[in-house]
């Protein structure tokens, strides 16, 4: 297996995951809204993406947006999706992910990287607090969809 920073020839393949993984979360198939919305976060570089592959096929991948953080003055990173193929699963792939943000984190000189995920992702839970992440306790987080 190998960890690759997807640029637009990778649509493809980063497509099929980021549609998969919108179905894991309940969203219904639309492989070509997936395709368009991957194709801009390519194009215009608002997203980091990197995938890991077997062989040719793409396995599993963690899209990454850049935020700022005012009070520290420093780059931070949104760690926004993440996600593993069933059959590849516990083979060490979303531990290849996250080392990949974590060093892209390092790289970039940020001063950290947030994530959020479901209350029932235990194993997602799991993989993330033997990383050191921390279950935000402090402070409230509100959205209002728009």
């Amino acid at each position: 297996m190998k960890i690759i920073e997807a640029a637009i020839n990778d649509k493809d393949g980063i497509t099929e995951l980021f549609n998969e993984y919108r179905m894991f979360y309940g969203k219904a198939s639309n492989k070509s809204e997936a395709a368009l919305f991957i194709e801009e976060r390519l194009e215009n570089q608002d997203s980091t993406i990197f995938a890991v592959k077997k062989g040719e096929q793409f396995v599993g991948f963690v899209q990454l947006y850049p935020t700022f953080s005012s009070i520290s003055m420093k780059r931070a990173w949104i760690l926004n999706d993440l996600f593993v193929l069933k059959e590849a699963r516990k083979q060490g792939v979303a531990q290849m992910l996250l080392d990949q943000a974590l060093l892209l984190c390092k790289k970039t000189n940020a001063m950290g990287l947030s994530l959020q995920t479901a209350p029932d992702n235990l194993s997602a839970q799991k993989l993330y607090e033997k990383n050191g992440f921390k279950r935000d306790e402090e402070f409230y987080t509100y959205s209002l969809m728009c």
